[in-house]
């Protein structure tokens, strides 16, 4: 077992550091703590810059934790010509699984085939051929109507031809961003939640100098609970500045260039009991509304049923959350596909909702059809990136760097180790709870299991979580808030009903011993919580 952990929670002596001249002088800042920020803080500090990521809520808070939980190489854009964007992915998720087992794990796909639809079972087939030489595998077939029927109990037969069977990735997303930042600090970077980008410093004009060049960033202390007063500023000195802030990133670029370039796409999803949507692979079926793809999935113990592609209108401020369209939307493909479930509203366990940062190019465009590529913009210091897809988050990280070297005074060479995860120390058999743990948390998992409590490594109702894991990330893993531990660190407020409101009496316990919260604080956040997952988490009230 490794000597130390590597911990996020050292959250208070680092903003006390940044009050100071050294403390206050960085290679590069970047601003968002998504999986793109995350990737660029690993990238920086692995190549020995002297980096901090600053994210003005929860790591992961926006698109990171709100996705399809798939790492896969984007089947629809090989079907729409898009053969770069899809060797790239591929390859990345291929080497996801080699890297991080327990985290990203294989799993099949079932692509429906219906008589009269299109794509049929010979096109759908040649696709697939170039899938897979994509990858550098060959996993796909044919599946027989009776094949399926035995596979998906209560699909509807009727017009069924059967399917095309090939294997993508399922993931935790926000567990994939913590993991990340774990290495990251792991190589010499540093993080700070709930620290806000108030805005860009910049060099003044002068006789000889145009100024406007980016040379650091306000950031406040925003770790109070909301009504409070608002917290302590400081001013962090930088050459350059990457803005990895997502369906946000227009947002900081305006202070630098008067653009608007991210269309933001609200993808929307349900949450239903497994066993009364029992699948153990990803089913694929076809809208009949707008002709998407909507997937039927297992994820942690559940099912997902999403997701929707909507343009995204609301206060980018305020979480997202599902509208009644779409849950109609949603419960419409399942009445269709599975006429004898009877699902309903009464049925969900949870909703979720996620603003995509998609490039957008028409505003009257199909957003479906807009293109999932990123794109970096580098203007006067200022980096940002933004688009992309989860599975490609290291090429795009990988992007802005390079992109940086115009403004970096420390100059920094292509590392030589591009592996994202370092094997735990000890090697757990693939498949098992503890290959999962390793996956999770890396070169921690030891330290994580001899710190638990008797009985906690035990799996919570039909989860795949324990109270060891929220023991570990209340003292170790920077949550400031209930939702943290309940909505990202682990997933049990999406998986459980009510938000995991049956946890509420363990739950008090540990954030009271690890987190020093008295009697106060824990009602406090419990009603914070309780409001947010009612508001964002659950179904719109009719």
């Amino acid at each position: 077992m490794n000597s130390k952990p590597t911990s996020f929670s050292n959250r208070e002596p680092l903003w006390q550091s940044l009050k100071s001249e050294s403390g206050s002088q960085w290679d590069v800042i970047i601003v968002g703590g998504g999986i793109i920020g995350a990737g660029v803080l690993r990238e920086a500090a692995r190549r020995g810059l002297k980096a901090l990521l600053v994210e003005q809520r929860d790591f992961a808070w926006g698109t990171s934790s709100r996705s399809s939980k798939m790492v896969h190489g984007g089947l629809r854009y090989l079907a729409q010509g898009d053969l770069k964007l899809t060797r790239h992915s591929v390859r990345e998720r291929e080497r996801l699984l080699r890297e991080a087992p327990g985290l990203v794990e294989r799993i099949g796909y079932y692509f429906l085939l219906r008589k009269g639809q299109f794509p049929g079972r010979f096109v759908m087939g040649m696709v697939l051929s170039v899938y897979d030489m994509l990858a550098g595998i060959k996993d796909h077939y044919y599946v027989d109507k009776k094949t399926v029927i035995e596979r998906f109990p209560g699909v509807e037969n009727r017009d069924m031809k059967g399917a095309c069977y090939y294997t993508d990735t399922a993931v935790d997303d926000a567990r994939l961003v913590l993991r990340v930042l774990q290495e990251a600090i792991q190589a010499g970077g540093q993080v700070l939640n709930y620290v806000r980008a108030k805005n860009l410093i910049k060099t003044p004009s002068t006789e000889n100098n145009a100024g406007g060049q980016v040379c650091g960033l306000l950031v406040q202390d925003v770790s109070f609970l909301e009504g409070e007063e608002a917290g302590e500023q400081l001013e962090l000195r930088a050459p350059v500045v990457i803005n990895a802030t997502g369906a946000w990133a227009d947002r900081l670029r305006s202070e630098v260039i008067n653009e608007k370039r991210i269309r933001p796409l609200r993808g929307s999803h349900l949450v239903f009991p497994h066993k009364l949507l029992p699948v153990d692979a990803a089913l694929t079926l076809f809208h009949p509304q707008d002709k998407r793809p909507v997937f039927i999935f297992p994820w942690e113990g559940a099912t997902l049923v999403g997701t929707t592609d909507f343009d995204h209108q609301e206060d980018m401020d305020v979480e997202a959350s599902i509208t009644q369209e779409e849950v109609e939307y949603l419960l419409e493909i399942l009445a269709i596909h599975y006429p004898g479930s009877k699902l309903g509203p009464e049925h969900v366990i949870s909703s979720y909702s996620g603003v995509r940062p998609v490039i957008g190019s028409d505003k009257n465009k199909d957003p479906s059809k807009e293109r999932r590529d990123d794109a970096v913009w580098a203007e006067k210091g200022l980096v940002t990136v933004s688009g992309g897809k989860l599975t490609t988050f290291r090429l795009a990280a990988i992007n802005a760097l390079d992109a940086a070297r115009l403004w970096l005074k420390k100059p920094f060479s292509d590392a030589s180790d591009d592996r994202i995860f370092t094997a735990p120390d000890t090697q757990f058999p693939r498949g098992s709870w503890l290959s999962r743990m390793g996956g999770r948390y890396g070169s921690n998992v030891e330290h994580l299991l001899a710190y638990a409590h008797e009985g906690e490594q035990d799996l919570i109702a039909e989860t795949q979580f324990c109270l060891a894991e929220c023991r570990w990330a209340a003292r170790h893993e920077a949550v400031m808030h209930l939702d943290d531990l309940l909505l990202r660190r682990t997933r049990l407020g999406l998986l459980l009903k009510n938000g995991g409101e049956e946890l509420f009496p363990e739950m008090e316990k540990i954030c009271l011993q690890e987190l020093g919260w008295d009697d106060i604080k824990w009602q406090n956040e419990v009603a914070r919580y309780r409001l947010i997952w009612q508001k964002h988490y659950s179904l719109p009230l009719q």
